[in-house]
């Protein structure tokens, strides 16, 4: 099972969801642990492929994000949890894709020091 990590503010993002939202994340993160994929996990477009995964969740009218890594071999990163707070369209905002670009390449740095 890989080891879990949280980027930035991630973490405490995350616990400011409600319950049922947290629950849900915190299985498909489980999942992706254990090397499955989350029914509620999708590709995040513009990340070239299947290495950066968005867990969509809706709850009571509003739409939580959480988006993750799964490209290093023994640790996932738990990159951005966000609300979505844009009202039309399903897009990402620029300002969070911007965000998570940063915090991959955090998770890169990290991983290259404490796991190669």
């Amino acid at each position: 099972m890989k080891k879990i990590n949280f980027v930035g503010s991630s973490r405490d993002d995350l616990k400011e969801f409600p319950e049922d939202v947290r629950q849900d994340i915190g299985f498909a993160l489980y999942q992706a642990q254990c090397g499955r994929k989350s029914t509620n996990a999708k590709p995040l477009k513009g990340f070239g492929g299947a290495g950066v995964l968005e867990i969509r969740e809706n709850h009571d009218g509003d739409t939580y994000r959480a988006v993750y890594t799964v490209k290093f071999r023994d640790a996932l990163y738990v990159l951005h949890c966000f609300q979505k707070k844009s009202k039309s369209g399903i897009k990402t905002s620029g300002q969070d894709i911007e965000l998570i670009k940063r915090r991959l390449k955090l998770a890169e740095e990290d991983y290259n020091t404490n796991y190669k």
